[in-house]
């Protein structure tokens, strides 16, 4: 979000990059997806897209909160057709029979089928980057000073990375905890000995961010007016780039992780390091401000994953020693996240605090003193402690907030509503701007989920005292399909595909009825009123 985002009334769709191939895409969305997409979200009258991270994922995995970099773009969003290289050597056209059969496979897979895309593109990625090795960078041509150009701005974090995921491919993609103890510790000597070894596989991997950040800038430029809005997660792997080029950074020996509540007698272990607090305060917190950095470059805002974190990290020793909040003081918490917050304000985009859960009142007290938006989620906007545990009247909403149906972790509003009891359903149809909106009718204690009853809960969010709403795609059509079940590892998780392609969404009937419907919304409630 740029400067005209953080202030008036706004309106946009939470939708995974992945989750929205063109036709051309080859099994998954990709940046240069963002343009038709975008283009849509203008016609509904939305200026804000908010996406999942895009931190490339470690090997293996496929969730986008798994990541072996913090600041490396996925090379598995990279729009293979742009990419000149590959153009150079046929394009699709000159793909053996294999490449070509795994090609029609993942188009056609009604799922993101991250396997066989990574390998997939990878075959055909190595191959445009001999191709460009060969004649230009061996050249000197004009695309080689290019290439020469981003390098020298993105040293900052582009060389301890490609070097990482040239020794970590080297050894068969195995933690760098297992690699030698002298590159483990980062051993001068160690280190110019594998950049020297393995110059062509630095290069590459530098190659892939190169032609990743080309196509991310242009989509920036053409998906305006609607803004482009990411994702900063609160942790990274150990086995990382980040991590193994910041050790000191870190402690090793415990993991972040949640405290039991009331979902969770044991809590929850994510098996990430944990901060060291104290070492980034001599610092001035200088990775953080990176990330902040590198983020700010990607999008005009970002959501802040983990709020609570940033305030106190809940730390898990390895050794079975009790838990325990670092900063330990709630003074000294709120001191540390004040500092961070405005760190990220620095950086020169808009942030929006993932502050849902269990979340102490000094934190939110503390966000609406920073003038930092917070999350409004419908169903969870009560007044818990007052007898009937009535809903908040989204009218009330504070302005500095962001309402929302749902996130990507939580069932869809449907599927909500299905589980609802009676008294739930009643308590919500009390609320004033959902009574409004209803009027004489049926009585929603008992109303099945139909799609005026769709129609009512998002406008109420619509009308909502909120500046900003980011609706989940599932909510805004009354779908049931998930992104992710969190708690689950599975084939699943993360592979949601709209039922259509991106760039064909003006052809498909339901598709136009929901952005009329949308665009109908932001006018009578004043939203994102440059992109109607």
């Amino acid at each position: 979000m740029t400067a005209r985002l953080c202030t008036g009334r706004h309106a946009g769709l939470l939708l995974p990059l992945f989750s929205f191939p063109s036709r051309r895409s080859w099994g998954l969305g990709e940046i240069g997806d963002l343009a038709p997409m975008t283009a849509w979200l203008h016609a509904a009258g939305q200026d804000i897209l908010q996406l999942l991270p895009l931190n490339e994922m470690a090997p293996g995995q496929q969730s986008p909160y798994s990541a072996i970099s913090a600041m490396a773009i996925d090379p598995l969003y990279i729009t293979v057709p742009d990419v000149a290289d590959f153009a150079a050597l046929g394009g699709e056209a000159a793909l053996p029979d294999e490449p070509r059969r795994m090609l029609a496979a993942v188009r056609q897979a009604p799922v993101v089928d991250y396997r066989t895309i990574r390998t997939l593109k990878e075959t055909v990625l190595r191959a445009a980057f001999d191709r460009f090795r060969q004649e230009e960078w061996v050249r000197g041509t004009a695309r080689a000073g290019a290439f020469r150009l981003f390098l020298a701005e993105q040293a900052w974090w582009i060389e301890d990375y490609a070097l990482f995921r040239a020794v970590h491919a080297q050894r068969g993609e195995r933690a760098w905890t297992t690699w030698p103890e002298e590159l483990q510790r980062r051993e001068p000597a160690a280190v110019r000995e594998a950049r020297m070894a393995l110059g062509d596989e630095v290069l590459y991997w530098q190659y892939l961010q190169w032609i990743a950040d080309a196509q991310w800038r242009e989509a920036l430029e053409r998906a305006a007016p609607v803004e482009l809005m990411g994702d900063l997660p609160f942790m990274v792997d150990t086995d990382s780039a980040d991590v193994w080029s910041r050790q000191e950074d870190f402690r090793l020996d415990a993991s972040v992780g949640v405290p039991p509540d009331a979902f969770s007698a044991t809590g929850q272990d994510w098996g990430m390091p944990v901060y060291r607090w104290d070492v980034l305060a001599r610092t001035g917190y200088h990775w953080l401000r990176e990330r902040a950095r590198r983020a700010a470059q990607l999008y005009s805002g970002y959501r802040i994953d983990h709020l609570v974190g940033f305030y106190r990290t809940y730390a898990r020793p390895h050794d079975g020693s009790p838990a325990y909040f670092s900063p330990a003081e709630e003074r000294e918490q709120t001191a540390l996240g004040e500092t961070l917050m405005a760190l990220f304000k620095d950086s020169g985009a808009c942030i929006v605090a993932e502050d849902l859960g269990l979340v102490p009142d000094f934190v939110r007290a503390s966000l609406a003193r920073m003038n930092v938006p917070g999350y409004k989620v419908l169903r969870w906007e009560r007044e818990w402690h007052a007898e009937g545990q009535p809903y908040r009247d989204p009218a009330a909403y504070p302005p500095v907030s962001l309402a929302t149906s749902g996130t990507h972790d939580t069932e869809p509003m449907a599927v909500w509503w299905d589980g609802a009891s009676e008294e739930e359903r009643a308590a919500l149809a009390r609320a004033g701007l959902v009574q409004q909106l209803t009027g004489p009718g049926p009585d929603l204690a008992r109303a099945a989920y139909t799609d005026r009853l769709r129609d009512v809960l998002i406008e109420t969010l619509f009308a909502s005292g909120s500046n900003l709403i980011v609706l989940p795609v599932a909510d805004v059509f009354g779908w049931r399909d998930r992104i992710n079940t969190p708690g689950t590892v599975d084939g699943r998780n993360w592979t949601f595909r709209l039922p259509w392609y991106c760039d064909e969404l003006d052809a498909q009937p339901d598709a136009v009825a929901c952005r009329d419907r949308l665009r109908q919304w932001s006018r009578a409630h004043h939203r994102a009123t440059g992109a109607v």
